[in-house]
Parts: C-alpha cells; structure tokens; sequence
C-alpha cells in the first residue's frame, strides 16, 4: 500500500524530511534518490513547491519495523573499493592534465576510469547497504544527464560547424584586420569581440577566433601577441560565465535548474568586472604602431546569413521549450537542428551546375563536432558519479560546504578549476547538492567560469589559444599576469555581492 505526504515545503528541505523519516541518509550522486523513495512529483515552479512524496515499501516499513536501506557513505569510501575508485579517478585526470606531454586526447583515459570504477562498484553489491537498485538508479541518473547534454551541445558544434563552413567567422575576422587599427586599439577590440562571442558561441570559439586575428596582425610582434592572448581567454571565459550558452559549465548549471536562463544575465556585472579589471592593467603592455595587414579577404558564402538567423531561432526555440513548455532545453535544440537541416538541403539542390562549393552536406558538420570533448564528458559525468555512489561526494560536502561554508567554498571552487577541468568540478558540486541560497549558485556559477582564466592551462580558450598560436603564448607567459588576473577574479566575486542584496536576494 503507498504512502505519501503532501508538503508545501522548499526542495531541500522536502530530502531532509524524507531522510529524516527513512533514517537513511542521501549519498550525493544518485540525483535525486533516497531509498524507498518510489515517485517525486513537482508542482509549479522552483521556490515555495508542492511535493507530493509517493513513499512505498521500505519507507514505511522504516517507519514501522525499522527496515530501511541506505549506504554508509564514510564506510564506503574509505572502504578498500572506494579508495581504489579514488585511485584510478586520480590517475585518470593526471593524464588528462599532461595531455600536452604524451598526446593522448583527455576523453581516452576518463572514459577507461569510468568504466573501471563502475566494474568495481558493482562487483560491491552487498557491501555497505550498497545494493543492485541504487548502482541502477545512479547508472540511469548519468545517462539522462548526459544525453541531454550530449544533444544540446551537438546540435550547438553543429551550427558553429556550418557558420565556420560558409565562412562566418572568417569573414568577421577580415573585418577585424582591415580597421587598420594600432596594437592598443586591437588590443580592446579582439577583448570585447571575445566576450560577447562567448555569450552566444561558447568560449573556446571565440577565443579561437580572436586569436587567428592576434596571429595575423601580430606576426611582428610577440609581446603584442602574449598580452593579447591572455586578454582573449580572460575576456572570452568572462564573457561565457554570464550565459547558458557561454560555457559547459554554465549549461550544466541551466539544466540542472538551480538558475534560471533569465537569471544567468543578472551575473553580468560581475563578470564584465572580472575582465575589465585585468584588461585596463594589462593594456599598459601593449606595443605602439600600427600592425600589417596580412591575408586573404573571406567572402562570405550563399545561405551563411540565414543560417545565422536560424541558429538564434534555435537559441529561442530552447528558451522557449524550457521556459513555457517545460521541456528540456535540448528539444528546443535538435527542432532548431532540423530546421537547418531543411535549409542545407534547399541550399544544395538549388546550388549551381558543377558549383560544388556552394552545397552544403550537413551530416559532415556533424561529424566535425569535437567528439574529443562530447566524450570527455561522458566520461566525466559516470566516473564522479560512481564516485558519488561511492560516498566521496557526501565526505567532500561535509569537508567544504558544512565545514567551511558556501562562500568560501564557492571562492576554492573556481581557484580549484584553474588546475583541475571546471567540467568536473562543476558537475562534482551538482552532484553533492550542497544545502545554499540562490546567490551561492549564482556565485559558483561566476566563480567556476571565470576562475579557469587563472592560469593558460585552466579553461579550454586557454588550452585551444596555446595549440594555435605555436608557442607564442605560453604557459609562463600568462603566469605573469596571474596576479591582475586575480585582482579581477576578486572584483568581480565583490561586485556580485554588491549586487546581490539588491537583485539577487540574500547574499548568504
């Protein structure tokens, strides 16, 4: 026979309840799961909800006959399979970290953890109230987020795909170079092109882009080259970091439905601040004169216009299906998708006689998506949640977000993307489900997507901007600025909560 209540009460404190009513107590990494639990039902919108909590068998029995399930998650962890799990985690993320060094591409090792780690929990079943339906219900939670990330991203590489294929951005950068502006003036304009980029493509590709218009007027010039290329990638993660679209992490932040895609804009300020701050510093490096203009002018091809109409029609169409539909934002997405699939195909069967360069093979701008990083991310996503199952997230919880408090711990957070991939350790804090305010995920949401710029290494415009520019903007180089970097990286968290008692709500 089910039981339920019906509770009138905040999310979190609806699994305190429930945890509290089962004794059991909620591993991080199983989503939304607690034992027993068999259906949550949410009614309306994020805030002051109405739960109905379907509880079935073991909840009851709980109640009744004191049974219940639940994982010890200390016990688990320290357990000698938890801390093999750690290991080969470990292990996993130092070879994604010497990419450079051995060539090996990051998706390989962290794809080999993940199966790893999860052949080593299952052969666990029984141990610690671990049982066949948690290691289930985890594996399922992980697929689900990570196919709809996987199809909003593809249908996201595709657009940029065929924008770069009718010559978009090569046309954007000759209009860039043919200014004829001096060092200083190129200095803020492939700055402010990168992160408004970033907002509507996504920070690797802007940076990208501006770099290839650093290369080309900078080719006299390395000093103008290193200052620039940091600016880029501070300007290009800063722009990212205000918008769903700007970044992994900020579109895991979106989906996961802790921000709002409206809300994401109210984080503006502090990021323009972020690179701002830096910016005016390091524009005292820049050379005088003026550069050179080198290159071929790009013209841009039949069909490319419309299809940059169509992709911010799909951007509308995700807003859209999330915001009024209540859809996953990846539906919106893949409709936008086949739209554009109809538009190459009217492109190519009205293309000329013979005028191969103006047809448009869709499915080959599929394939050039950057399956490298599609995969990184399926990797990513199953080994932290096995390691979630496996109690290191909940340990971790108590270590950061109990022990040292949600500020602080936001602040470590984005530091700590620096060195490690943001991608982990953003989809790590989700998982833990750390009990905050809305402007402490505001804040994280900042903190994880500007905080990569630290270091050349710490986000992808970085890494990406250091294989293009063929050793004229290192590792030691960017380190020089570290420290003004670092200055904006703090204005920025102090703008934020400036503004926060005023448009974000509570600031604790």
């Amino acid at each position: 026979m089910a039981h339920y209540a019906v509770l009138p009460v905040r999310e979190d404190r609806v699994f305190q309840l429930m945890e509290k009513k089962s004794g059991v107590r909620r591993v991080s990494g199983l989503g939304r799961g607690v034992a027993g639990v068999d259906r949550v039902r949410v009614d309306g919108k994020m805030g002051e909800l109405e739960y109905s909590l379907i509880w079935q068998g073991l909840i009851a029995n709980a109640a009744g006959a004191g049974e219940g399930i639940g994982v010890d998650a200390a016990a688990m962890a320290w357990s000698w399979r938890g801390i093999v799990c750690l290991a080969i985690f470990v292990m996993a993320y130092a070879a994604v970290m010497t990419e450079e060094l051995h060539g090996l591409r990051k998706s390989k090792p962290v794809i080999l953890a993940a199966g790893a780690i999860w052949a080593v929990i299952a052969m666990g079943v029984g141990e610690h109230g671990l049982t066949d339906d948690i290691v289930h219900q985890a594996i399922t939670h992980g697929l689900m987020e990570f196919s709809g990330l996987f199809l909003f991203l593809l249908a996201s590489m595709t657009y940029i795909n065929a924008m770069n294929e009718r010559n978009v951005f090569a046309a954007l950068r000759w209009w860039v170079i043919e200014r004829g502006w001096d060092y200083r003036r190129l200095f803020w304009a492939t700055g402010a092109l990168a992160f408004v980029l970033s907002a509507v493509v996504d920070n690797l590709i802007s940076a990208l882009l501006m770099g290839a218009v650093i290369m080309s007027l900078g080719k006299a010039s390395n000093r103008f080259v290193m200052v620039a290329c940091v600016n880029v990638v501070v300007a290009a993660n800063a722009g990212g970091a205000f918008s769903p679209f700007g970044d992994i992490t900020t579109l895991m932040m979106w989906q996961s439905g802790n921000i709002t895609f409206f809300e994401f804009f109210k984080l503006f300020p502090a990021s323009l601040v972020t690179w701002l701050v830096p910016a005016a510093v390091m524009s005292l490096s820049t050379p005088r004169g003026v550069p050179e203009m080198d290159g071929r002018r790009r013209v841009l091809k039949r069909g490319s216009k419309r299809i940059c109409g169509l992709f911010f029609v799909t951007i509308a169409l995700a807003v859209t299906f999330e915001h009024f539909l209540h859809l996953p934002p990846f539906m919106g997405m893949m409709t936008g998708v086949s739209l554009l699939m109809m538009f190459t195909h009217y492109v190519t069967i009205s293309a000329a006689e013979g005028d191969d360069d103006e047809r448009l093979d869709i499915y080959k701008e599929v394939g050039r998506a950057e399956w490298d990083t599609l995969l990184f991310f399926f990797g990513v996503i199953f080994a932290v949640g096995g390691l979630g199952v496996m109690g290191h997230l909940t340990l971790l919880n108590d270590a950061m977000y109990q022990g040292m408090g949600p500020t602080w711990s936001n602040i470590l957070a984005g530091v700590l993307s620096a060195v490690v991939d943001n991608i982990p350790v953003m989809f790590s804090i989700l998982q833990m489900e750390p009990e905050m305010s809305h402007f402490q995920w505001m804040l994280i949401t900042l903190t994880i997507g500007v905080g990569g710029s630290l270091l050349s290494v710490g986000s992808a415009a970085g890494v990406g901007l250091m294989g293009v520019t063929r050793g004229r903007y290192t590792f030691g180089g960017h380190l020089r600025f570290a420290p003004v970097i670092a200055l904006g990286y703090g204005a920025g968290i102090g703008v934020h909560f400036l503004l926060g008692g005023l448009f974000l709500g509570s600031v604790n």
